[in-house]
C-alpha cells in the first residue's frame, strides 16, 4: 500500500517530493450555475498541473524505492503524463524520452524540452494498442523502463484507493451522494478507479465515459475501441463529443464559473450537458483532468467565432 504525506496545514513543504502527493486532496467544487454539479479539480497538482501527476507516482512508486539515478523511462504519453514523467525525472534523477504522436500541442512539446526529456514525435493520429506495444518493445531493446500507463494495473489501482477515496471522502463530508460520474476516456485508469471506489461507497453509480467524435483529436482522451480495456468493465454510457463542442464546454465553464479549464474537461462538460436531458437533476461528478494553458493555441482558432 502506498503512503502519502498528505497536506500540511500551512502548504509549506520540506521538498518537492512532498508537495507532489502534499495537495491532495484536490479541490471538489459545485459549479453553481448548473444545479447540483460537482467538479474534481484536478489541475491542482502541481507538476503537469493535471491527474497524470498521480497516475505517473502510481506507477513509479515501485522503482522509486529501488532507486532511479541514472536509469532511463520510455513511455507513450499525449501529454500530460510526459510532462509529469519529465519533471519526476528531474526531482528522482532518471532519465526520460517521451513518444508522441504528431497531434502533441507545441505548448506542451516545449514544456518538455524546458525539463529536459527527449521528445519523439511519431507519424501517428492516436496512441492506441500497437503504439504502445511498440513502445514497450523498444523499451526492452533500449533496457529502459516501460511503466506502460495503457496495462499497468497499478494505474486504475491508485485511483481507487487515492483518487477515489478523496472524492468518497469529500461527499461525505457534505452528506451527499454522487449519482452519475462523467469522466474523459484515456487509459481507462482515472475512470475505472474512481467509478469503483464510489461503487463500493455508494452503490449504483450510473457511469459516463466521454470520448472524441470519430475523426477529432481531443489532446487527453481516446476512443474506447483504441485498447483502453479497463473502461469497458465500468462505463455504462459513452458520449462522443467533437473537439468544437469541447471548446464550446471550454468557453461556457470560464464564462459562467470563472474556470479555466483544459480541452477534455471541456468535453466532459459537454457530456454532462447532454446526459442531464435524459438523467435529470441529480448529484453529478465531473472529472476535469486539467486546465486550459497547454492548449491555447488551438483553442484560439475557435474563440474568435464564439
Amino acid at each position: 500500500m502506498l503512503v502519502f504525506a498528505g497536506s500540511t496545514r500551512n502548504n509549506v513543504f520540506p521538498s518537492v517530493q512532498d508537495l507532489v502527493t502534499g495537495l491532495w486532496p484536490t479541490p471538489l467544487v459545485r459549479l453553481e450555475h448548473f444545479g447540483d454539479v460537482w467538479a474534481k479539480l484536478e489541475f491542482f497538482n502541481p507538476l503537469s498541473r493535471s491527474i497524470k501527476d498521480r497516475t505517473v507516482f502510481f506507477l513509479l512508486h515501485r522503482f522509486l524505492n529501488d532507486g532511479l539515478y541514472g536509469g532511463l523511462v520510455e513511455e507513450a504519453s499525449s501529454g500530460n503524463v510526459a510532462v509529469a514523467l519529465a519533471a519526476l525525472a528531474n526531482i528522482y534523477g532518471f532519465r526520460y524520452r517521451a513518444y508522441t504522436t504528431k497531434h502533441l500541442p507545441r505548448t506542451t512539446e516545449v514544456l518538455l524540452r524546458v525539463l529536459g526529456a527527449e521528445v519523439v514525435k511519431v507519424d501517428r493520429d492516436s496512441i492506441d494498442e500497437g503504439f504502445w506495444r511498440w513502445v514497450r518493445d523498444n523499451a526492452n531493446r533500449d533496457g529502459a523502463i516501460n511503466l506502460n500507463q495503457f496495462e499497468n494495473a497499478d494505474n486504475p489501482e491508485g485511483h481507487y484507493y487515492f483518487t477515489g477515496g478523496e472524492i468518497v471522502e469529500q461527499f461525505m463530508s457534505i452528506g451527499k451522494r454522487p449519482r452519475v460520474l462523467i469522466a474523459g476516456i484515456g487509459t481507462g485508469g482515472h475512470v475505472t478507479g474512481i467509478a469503483r471506489r464510489l461503487r463500493d461507497a455508494f452503490g449504483d453509480v450510473y457511469v459516463v465515459g466521454v470520448e472524441p467524435a470519430i475523426n477529432n483529436v481531443i489532446p487527453g482522451i481516446k476512443r474506447l475501441e483504441s485498447g483502453t480495456r479497463w473502461a469497458r468493465e465500468v462505463v455504462d454510457e459513452v458520449i462522443d463529443v467533437s473537439l468544437e463542442e469541447a471548446v464550446d464546454g471550454v468557453i461556457r465553464v470560464a464564462r459562467s464559473e470563472g474556470l479555466l479549464i483544459g480541452l477534455s474537461s471541456g468535453a466532459v462538460f459537454q457530456a454532462f450537458l447532454k446526459v442531464r436531458e435524459r438523467l435529470g437533476d441529480v448529484t453529478y461528478l465531473l472529472i476535469f483532468p486539467d486546465d486550459i494553458y497547454k492548449y491555447i493555441d488551438i483553442i484560439d482558432r475557435f474563440v474568435n467565432s464564439t
